[in-house]
Formats: structure tokens, sequence, C-alpha cells
């Protein structure tokens, strides 16, 4: 792993400003706090990869969800990653990086979300990818998503319901929902090795804890 430069500082420092300010109008459960969480877990993830560049790493963690708000303002028809992309590589070009660097990081958000034809393809992109994925499951996970699931309303947990008749956004849209359909998918799809070991721990939890609620919710306990 790459160490950063003075200059990489300011820049990140700078994105680190550019961001909170691009995310100040976000529910808690996509804000600030996650996007450190993420920066976090990609430093770490990026230690035990030797080719791994950490000012990429970190630069593009900072500003992965910079357009987040425009994907919620339009119901979900932008996407966050293809607009953040563009809107990163713009700005680190204004505060002089160089463009080539700038395109890395543009393609390691671009790849975050992965849900597209956009696969992460660097080891950069990979960590990234890998560290938001690892902030979505586990303790800090179902903290989110029951936090998401309280911002739209939600019931605390819908055991009995058909869950592919339910809907995002909606009353059911809860963070039972939320594990079912996704979360508990997760640690099957993470890229890297040091990805994988935490996502591994992070599931076994996430998988006792939705059990337990399940016999909760019924008297079982």
């Amino acid at each position: 792993m790459t160490t950063i430069t003075d200059n990489e500082q300011q820049i990140l420092n700078a994105a680190i400003s550019f961001a909170k300010e691009k995310m100040s109008r976000l529910h808690s459960s996509h804000g600030w706090d996650h996007v450190e969480r993420v920066a976090n877990l990609a430093e770490h993830i990026a230690t035990s990869e030797e080719e791994a560049d950490v000012f990429i790493v970190k630069t593009a963690a900072v500003l992965h969800d910079i357009a987040r708000i425009d994907e919620v303002e339009s119901g979900g028809r932008t996407c966050h990653a293809e607009r953040g992309s563009r809107m990163a590589y713009d700005f680190l070009i204004t505060q002089g990086l160089e463009a080539d660097r700038a395109d890395q990081i543009r393609r390691c958000v671009l790849a975050h979300r992965y849900r597209n034809e956009h696969a992460p393809k660097t080891i950069e992109a990979k960590i990234l990818y890998d560290a938001d994925k690892l902030d979505s499951i586990g303790a800090v996970g179902i903290g989110r998503a029951f936090l998401f699931s309280g911002e739209v309303g939600a019931r605390l947990h819908n055991p009995d319901i058909d869950i592919n008749l339910t809907q995002a956004y909606s009353k059911e849209d809860t963070a039972y929902r939320e594990y079912m359909v996704k979360l508990r998918h997760i640690s099957g799809k993470m890229l890297t090795a040091g990805g994988r070991r935490m996502a591994e721990e992070r599931h076994r939890f996430m998988v006792e804890f939705f059990e337990r609620l399940q016999r909760e919710v019924r008297g079982d306990l």
C-alpha cells in the first residue's frame, strides 16, 4: 500500500469538505458518518493489498456518495454512482489532480454500486465496493436498516408478509425486508480477501440477529 503525499492530503481534505457539503441534506442512514466508516474500512482492506494506491482508495471513498441526494430526490431515476463519478472527476481536476488519477477515482465511484454493467476492475475499485457493502451488514448494517425503515415510515417488523409483494419506500420496507431482499446475499459478493474475511463474521452476526428477532416477535423468547 502506498502512502499519501502532502499535496495529495490537501486534495483529500478539499474532497472531504466538498463531499460534506453535497451530502448535507441526506438522511442519517446514508449520511456523512456512513462515508467515514467506508473510508476507514477501505483503508483497512488496502493495508493487505500491496498494489493499492491509498490516496485513490480514500478519495474515492470520500466522494462515492456525493450524488446520492440527486438519486433520492429523483425517486431513484438518477443513478448516484454514475452522476457522482462525473462530479468527482470534475471536482478533482479543479483541484489540480492529474487527469489519469482523477479518472481512476471516477471509475471507482462509478463501480461502487455495481448494479449495472460497471463492474469494479481495479484493486482500488474492488476495495471501495467491498468497504461500502461491509457497512451494510453486521451490527452497523442492522442499525442502518432500521434507521432507514424509520425514515420511510415503515413498521418495526413484517414476519408474515410475502417479501415478493412488498415495495421499497413503503410501510413494508422494514429492516427485515432489506435483510431478505439484499443484506443476506452481500457476504458472497465480496471482491477482496480482506473484504471476504470481514464479511463472514458480520454475516453470521446479522443472521443470528434476524433469527432472534423472528422468535421474539412471535413470543418464542
